[in-house]
């Protein structure tokens, strides 16, 4: 059940950081796979193209798939939350002045790189 609520989370913040600054699985999903699900780099970028499947990737995906880099229902579950997450970002996105949405994605992306960077 943890895993599951974590899946929508995951899937809730992509979504609405897609709807936000027009991004999601692999700045969002696939990280948070890994640092909060402990998902390898591949399980987690496979399981990420589960995700966006229906709108990208359907060739990547079958090659993580093959290969058993994907988890099918963490990849449904956050596919389903992306939809909800997106419109409530795209929301507030429009309500924002564009400065502010400029500053908060370059600090998004740094905190993400120095994450991803320093590992763990």
């Amino acid at each position: 059940m943890i895993d599951f609520i974590v899946y929508i989370m995951i899937g809730i913040t992509a979504g609405i950081l897609s709807g936000l600054f027009g991004i999601g699985g692999g700045i969002v999903i696939i990280p948070a796979l890994m640092f909060l699900q402990g998902f390898s780099q591949l399980k987690a970028q496979g399981t990420s193209l589960v995700a966006m499947l229906p709108p990208v990737g359907i060739l990547a995906f079958l090659e993580y798939y093959k290969r058993g880099y994907t988890d099918l229902s963490a990849g449904i579950i956050i596919c389903i939350a992306i939809v909800i997450g997106a419109k409530f970002g795209a929301q507030f996105a429009n309500t924002l002045p564009l400065d502010i949405m400029r500053k908060a994605f370059g600090a998004f992306i740094i905190l993400v790189g120095i994450k991803t960077f320093f590992g763990k």
